[in-house]
């Protein structure tokens, strides 16, 4: 029993670390401690941690091509063509480019996962606020908010999406009648409670008709990688196998294609990544495995299972809000492991299945340490001079959040 509450203790300490960031200290630096910690104490069998590592491998895959891709279009411009296009269109006016922004989060996040949101579309963001003169705050809390919104228009919107379902993700049509209008409900909810919350800085005007910037070949190079990129993604989803490699790959690909094209060396896309993430992801893979070794994720699955024999409807209410809070206190990547792994267990029907994608999804939307998307986003923002803390973040989450929840669970609940 005491080592039980020593586990524990290590990784409340350990997800401490990872939202507060005591001293400044990167995110990795907590996870990666923790976990060390649980092995070091011999609270967690080390060959358990090697297996709670290598179950990551498709994340981690999945991450290094998201961001090879991301990195090499700001090396080339394209960011900064984006942002032109954008700022033209929004005609001198923040609420219209807030508004495109939406809309193109919208698209990325469907089609590239909202990682690809907070990782590619970001950088973007800020060079369109920048090239605007405008506020850049409210442009880029659209990034994050809607890389968690739109995370269950399609399977792939969310790599915990294929985590929570694992081998197991419905086809297509029976995830459009059980999610488009749960998906359709966050999108808008999630738009007019964040519009509401940043009105006053969207007052004024911007910046607009600006001279075009020319698109340069490894610009298009990148473009072109993306694009090939967002194919291949449904093109595997649809086939029912793994994200990871296949995003790698083209990364890897793209990045060589316009390295070799300028004759340059790939070493300066490469150094500035940032790696921190990987064994971010790794260190709370570790402190879920710890879960299932101290047996957490056996009592979950027998209260969960004891929730819906008394009744279906309110246990999918109450087990998808729970999962959405607790998202924020652990990473949703890691919750939704604790998820899949208690269903299993409960052989939950399919809405109880159901709550708890959305809450897996949605949740992270209240705090900036709730998804590995808004950390991605957290990260970038950072590279740009910008930077959120978790109260400020939480003021806006806890008006955003809850209502496109609420609207999200009962429309799958009642309706789906």
């Amino acid at each position: 029993m005491n080592s039980i509450w020593a586990s524990w203790g290590i990784a409340a300490a350990a997800t401490f670390g990872v939202i507060a960031r005591p001293f400044r200290w990167p995110e990795a630096i907590w996870a990666v401690a923790g976990a060390a910690l649980l092995i070091i104490l011999g609270l967690l069998p080390l060959d358990l941690a090697w297996q709670a590592v290598g179950k990551g491998a498709d994340v981690y895959l999945f991450l290094i091509g998201m961001m090879l891709l991301s990195e090499v279009a700001r090396r080339e411009g394209l960011f900064d063509w984006v942002a032109v296009q954008a700022v033209n269109h929004a005609r001198g006016s923040p609420k219209r480019l807030f508004v495109l922004v939406y809309g193109v989060g919208i698209v990325t996040t469907t089609f590239l996962s909202n990682d690809a949101t907070a990782v590619v579309l970001t950088p973007a963001v800020f060079a369109a606020a920048r090239a605007a003169k405008t506020r850049p705050l409210p442009l880029l809390l659209v990034c994050s908010f809607i890389a968690n919104a739109a995370s269950f228009v399609l399977p792939i919107s969310n790599p915990a999406n294929l985590v929570l379902y694992g081998n197991h993700v419905p086809p297509l049509g029976p995830w459009f009648a059980r999610f488009a209008l749960p998906s359709v409900l966050s999108v808008i909810v999630t738009f007019a409670m964040l519009r509401v919350t940043q009105r006053r800085a969207l007052d004024g005007t911007c910046e607009s008709e600006l001279e075009p910037v020319p698109l340069t070949t490894g610009g298009r190079i990148s473009l072109a990688g993306i694009a090939t990129t967002a194919l291949a993604l449904m093109t595997v989803s649809a086939l029912d196998m793994q994200l990871g490699l296949p995003t790698a790959l083209l990364g890897v690909l793209t990045t060589l294609a316009v390295m070799l094209t300028e004759r340059r060396s790939p070493w300066p896309v490469v150094k500035e990544i940032s790696w921190d993430v990987l064994p971010l992801v790794a260190g709370l893979f570790v402190l879920v495995a710890m879960l299932e070794h101290t047996g957490v994720i056996e009592m979950l699955a027998r209260t969960l299972a004891a929730a819906t024999r008394s009744g279906e409807t309110a246990a999918g209410l109450i087990a998808g809000a729970a999962l959405a809070v607790a998202c924020n206190l652990v990473n949703n990547l890691p919750a939704g492991l604790v998820a899949s792994s208690t269903l299993m267990q409960a052989h939950s029907p399919e809405r109880i299945v159901d709550a708890l994608l959305i809450g897996v999804d949605l949740g992270p939307n209240l705090s900036v340490t709730g998804s590995l998307a808004t950390i991605l986003w957290l990260n970038a923002i950072r590279r740009e001079g910008e930077n959120v803390g978790f109260l400020d973040f939480l003021k806006v989450g806890g008006v955003v959040m809850f209502p496109a929840l609420a609207c999200a669970l009962a429309a799958r609940i009642f309706f789906g």
